[in-house]
């Protein structure tokens, strides 16, 4: 099986690379449409900022990549910024149109709840999943725990219910930790440095492309 990470330039990508590579996947990276295309399924990784990494997908002309991901039910997978790329659009550093694969605006934590208690900001460590639903390619029993670790300082809001999976708890915010819809999946936590629940998801994740599970 081979997988595709989508090289423009904001990505993680050594860690992600040898995580798939571990789970015995073959691994390309590349900013070349054609090439992305040519494997079983996609990452989008990300780390930076919003409007930045879709000026760098502009750049690289991958953005009409993702029209071929719908067409063709391709399975993709978006980790931290590159879930938050998946929205329709970001107020980091202004009002930015995202990808619109997903309905909902990337709001930023504001560090206080609404009783006046402060929270830190970013949202760094480890916190636990909280499970609405699991699609076709994951069970309860494929995890042994819940943990994840998570870097981030916004957070997807106004999505439509039936795209959450799973979601953590902080400050007084719903985080959407895992969002789906038909062949796309995203993951704000990182799941390469998340341990054993890290390693079962993309193992999940990666069985169910063999299967055909990773589209529903």
């Amino acid at each position: 099986m081979k997988i595709g990470i989508i090289d423009y330039g904001m990505g993680n990508l050594f860690s992600v690379e040898q995580a798939v590579k571990r789970l015995g996947a073959e691994v390309v990276i590349s900013a070349h449409k054609g090439e992305l295309l040519e494997t079983d399924a996609l990452i989008l990784p990300g780390v930076g900022a919003f409007p930045d990494a879709m000026k760098r997908l502009e750049e690289t002309n991958l953005v009409t990549i993702f029209d071929d991901i719908v067409k063709t039910d391709k399975p993709l997978l978006g980790i931290c910024l590159g879930m938050q790329l998946l929205f329709e659009e970001s107020v980091e550093k202004g009002n930015n149109k995202g990808l619109g694969l997903f309905k909902g605006t990337i709001a930023e934590f504001s560090g206080q709840d609404q009783a006046g208690n402060a929270y830190r900001v970013p949202h760094m460590g480890w916190n636990n999943l909280q499970f609405k639903r699991y699609p076709e390619w994951l069970t309860a029993t494929d995890l042994d725990n819940d943990y994840v670790y998570f870097v981030h300082s916004f957070f997807a809001t106004g999505l439509d219910e039936q795209d959450l999976v799973a979601y953590a708890d902080y400050g007084d915010e719903i985080v959407p930790g895992i969002v789906q819809k038909g062949s796309i999946t995203g993951m704000q936590f990182h799941p390469e440095k998340s341990g054993s629940c890290g390693v079962a998801l993309l193992t999940s994740w990666l069985e169910g492309i063999k299967g055909g599970a990773s589209s529903r």
